[in-house]
């Protein structure tokens, strides 16, 4: 029986989007899925909730929940990540709270940022104990990661095991179609070319019949620009840059220094960005699941509708030998993008068979958009470093070249920031904590990118 294992099952709103998907996919019929999370009552709810879908779509998949993750991951055909290291409480509180005492304030600090930053260094660790357990008991897996940070969590996974794994997230597919929509826009028939970094990806090219639709987005967007609205620094990046990018504005409003500042407090009104995002849609998402827990778990009537997630469809393309394109996270071997690092991860389109995933060669981006895409990796890959060596010194480099924390503290303090951020994980850090503890993997029951 083939299997697809799902790690950090407990986060039972992803594990219905992405293996639901899959159950709506014929040549899975007969499939295991493989259900795993360290939380057991998240992963029974889980394993309920996908049996109550399996009997009312009449599928013949199997579900079965495992307590060893080796176990679980044995004789696995594809493997889908969905973990978070830490939790909310306490390495999420900590991200954000720490940083704040030095005046360092932050969005949603995921992907870059200290947040991100100490979010892989948890990570990372993790990540190679899965792949540690694959190579020895499912070496042939596809891993498909969704956790966050993407890029050092994808490149860590990528240039020191060797699993094959492709990073998958949802900025690419919705990006021109929640532009339009918020412009007004008819989406319809649309190209699009969209490449750069994950969460912050380009769109390129944009066209109907030929048609070069940028000048009016850009007209549209000025003219939304003289009002509040969601999408402002986005659109500011537009102005001034010359291209749109993939993810929000609350996401991007950290990855530049341009717009979260002390000494000019007012572009955080002008720019309508929300402070400390992160923190308080994780309070929002914990009492939300209390109350929908019951309606989801229990519920034999429960119905679901296949999701724009890439998953289940990269499955499909592989078991069927039907290409399907989708925008991948993959290392940029052989310059893909050439005026990017080739240990870089980047985010270009790719085309998934059965012969696996083949990126496509973009070539250079404008030099604008390869600029401020490398003040992002020169931090990314710095991070993957310090993760994999233990070196604290590379990890206080990582900080300081982050765009956003070297435009507001000192080398002094970013250096002090970290020890205390260091300190405060304690167990969470083991390869920088004299204190080695084995470290428990929540799921990523709390959705971290959107």
């Amino acid at each position: 029986m083939s299997k697809i294992t799902f790690i950090g099952a407990g986060s039972t709103v992803f594990a219905k989007n992405v293996l639901g998907d899959c159950m709506f996919v014929p040549a899975l019929a007969g499939f295991e899925f493989a259900l795993f999370d360290i939380n057991e009552q998240r992963l029974k709810d889980s394993e309920n909730m996908l049996n109550n879908l399996k009997q009312n779509y009449n599928s013949n998949v199997t579900i079965k929940a495992y307590g060893d993750r080796k176990e679980a991951l044995r004789g696995a055909k594809y493997v889908i990540n969905a973990i978070q290291v830490g939790g909310y409480k306490p390495s999420t509180v900590i991200d954000f709270e720490i940083p704040k005492k030095y005046g360092l304030r932050q969005t949603i600090a995921d992907t870059i940022g200290i947040g991100g930053i100490f979010r892989s260094l948890r990570t990372i660790p993790v990540m190679l104990d899965f792949a540690k357990d694959m190579e020895e008991v499912c070496p042939d897996a596809l891993f498909l990661n969704y956790t966050n940070p993407m890029a050092t969590l994808t490149g860590a996974m990528l240039r020191y095991t060797n699993i094959k794994t492709v990073g998958l997230c949802h900025s690419v597919q919705i990006c021109t179609e929640h532009l339009f929509r918020d412009l007004g826009m008819d989406h319809e028939g649309i190209e699009e070319r969209i490449a750069g970094i994950n969460h912050m990806a380009w769109l390129l090219e944009v066209k109907r019949d030929g048609k070069d639709l940028y000048p009016e987005i850009k007209r549209r967007a000025k003219e939304k620009q003289q009002g509040k609205h969601d999408d402002m620094v986005r659109y500011e990046l537009l102005d001034k840059f010359g291209y749109y990018v993939t993810e929000s504005s609350e996401h991007n409003a950290e990855y530049h220094p341009y717009f979260i500042k002390s000494k000019y407090p007012e572009l955080i009104d002008r720019f309508n960005i929300p402070l400390d995002e992160y923190p308080r849609r994780c309070v929002e998402q914990i009492e939300r699941w209390e109350t929908m827990r019951e309606d989801m778990v229990n519920n034999s009537q429960l119905t679901h509708t296949r999701s724009h997630e890439y998953g289940s469809r990269i499955i499909e393309a592989m078991e069927t030998n039907i290409p399907f394109k989708f925008g991948g996270n993959v290392l940029n071997t052989g310059r893909l993008i050439s005026n990017l690092p080739e240990k870089a991860v980047i985010e270009v389109p790719c085309v998934v068979d059965r012969s696996g995933i083949m990126p496509t060669y973009i070539g250079d981006l404008p030099e604008q958009l390869a600029a401020l895409n490398r003040t992002n990796i020169n931090t990314q890959l710095l991070t993957i470093e310090a993760a994999i060596t233990g070196k604290k010194e590379t990890l206080y480099q990582a900080a300081m070249l982050d765009p956003h924390t070297a435009a507001e503290l000192s080398m002094d303090d970013i250096i002090s920031m970290c020890d205390d951020l260091i300190e405060a994980h304690g167990g969470w850090l083991p390869q920088f904590s004299k204190e080695v503890v084995a470290v428990p993997v929540t799921s990523r029951s709390l959705s971290n990118d959107k």
